[in-house]
């Protein structure tokens, strides 16, 4: 008997995934990604420096910050005056990681893109949505870069890159995870690949129980189902209408 969800999808069925680009004015690029009822506002910006690390190096950077809205969940939570809270430094993290892997840096130059992935609503997913929708803020930054020339000579972004998440609840492995079925998942997974089916990284934990082995390749699997998905709708995004370049 087929697992059916809360929500009416089938146990391997991505939630309704949208982008929206150049939803704001002022950054080098920007996107909104809906992913059921989570929602993810992604801008990239510029910086005509690198970190003091790689002076001098003809090196650039992309590093990502994250944050969820005050009102991004049921209750309020505090906003970050200082530090980022340990779980938002650590998806910050897995974000810059996520795009670095997919970009020449040498091309860059000299310069940073940072890319601020604001949660403005949260049903479960926020980090993976983020690095998806990060992308696409990301590509329209290179191509502002590229109409102000401020690229050297060569496309610096190597493969797509994208995220999704699995898990396990009552038994059943499950796509893309809604806050409810997250909360309550006795392992859950968060899978970063490229377009080409290469693994940036995989963070998977068993709550309670350990989990087999066969049970991490059966997510890891429907993980890879559900990427090859989004990699499509994410192209399709990124191939229609305008870009969010600002205008140089």
């Amino acid at each position: 008997m087929e697992y059916r969800r809360a929500d009416g999808r089938r146990a391997d069925e991505l939630r309704p995934l949208k982008f929206t680009r150049a939803v704001n004015k002022y950054a080098e690029g920007s996107c909104l990604i809906e992913q059921g009822d989570t929602r993810v506002l992604c801008t990239a910006s510029v910086e005509d420096r690198a970190p003091a690390w790689l002076r001098d190096s003809g090196q650039g950077w992309v590093t990502g910050e994250y944050g969820m809205l005050p009102r991004a969940t049921s209750e309020r939570v505090q906003r970050p005056w200082r530090a980022p809270e340990s779980r938002s430094a650590e998806i910050q993290r897995l974000i810059g990681r996520a795009l670095r892997a997919v970009v020449d840096l040498e091309s860059l130059g000299e310069r940073t893109l940072t890319l601020d992935c604001d949660v403005l609503q949260a049903d479960g997913g926020t980090r993976t949505a983020s690095i998806t929708g990060a992308f696409v803020a990301l590509v329209d930054a290179l191509e502002w870069m590229r109409q102000n020339n401020l690229l050297k000579n060569r496309n610096p972004v190597t493969d797509q890159v994208v995220a999704v998440s699995a898990g396990v609840v009552q038994g059943y492995d499950l796509l893309d995870l809604c806050y409810a079925e997250d909360s309550t998942a006795v392992a859950d997974m968060n899978v970063v690949m490229t377009s080409r089916g290469e693994i940036v990284e995989v963070q998977v934990t068993a709550e309670g129980v350990p989990i087999s082995r066969q049970r991490f390749d059966s997510l890891l699997r429907l993980a890879e189902k559900g990427i090859q998905e989004i990699v499509v709708k994410q192209r399709e995004a990124l191939l229609g209408g305008s870009s969010g370049a600002a205008q140089g």
